[in-house]
Order: C-alpha cells, then structure tokens, then sequence
C-alpha cells in the first residue's frame, strides 16, 4: 500500500472521527492536535480505527505529532 492510499484511508477515518474536518487541508505534513484538532478521546478513536481499517496492531506507548508519521507507521507494519 503506497503512502498516497494510505492518506485517503486516513482521511475516510478522520472524517468519521471529525466530520466537519476540511479534509482538503490535511497533509502528511498536518499536526494531529494543533492542525486537525484531536484530543486524547480522539486520537485514541483515530488508533482503533487505524487498528481495523489497515489490520495493523499498535505496540506499547506510541506518539504522533504529524498524519506522515502515522503514514510511516502503517507502512512499517503491513
């Protein structure tokens, strides 16, 4: 899976998390919290949509600041 399917992915799941999210404006360069907006409750909704949508598990404590780091992670697992 290329880095620009996994954006869209992305971008599906964070649109069901945050639907009046400009979707236009998310990058992989887009910070989590400060640009997007979430929140713990959020970003922990975002990881178990990311669990099921990309069967990828989250190992130990992770931090994200930006979507191209969460890209990064996804690749490295599938």
């Amino acid at each position: 899976m290329d880095r620009k399917e996994i954006l869209e992915g992305l971008k599906e799941i964070l649109l069901l998390i945050k639907p009046s999210l400009d979707l236009s404006a998310v990058t992989e360069g887009s910070q989590l919290i400060s640009d997007i907006g979430l929140d713990s409750l959020t970003i922990m909704l975002l990881s178990l949509a990311i669990e099921n949508k990309f069967k990828i598990k989250f190992e130990g404590t992770l931090k994200f600041n930006t979507v191209g780091e969460v890209i990064d992670y996804i690749q490295s697992k599938a």
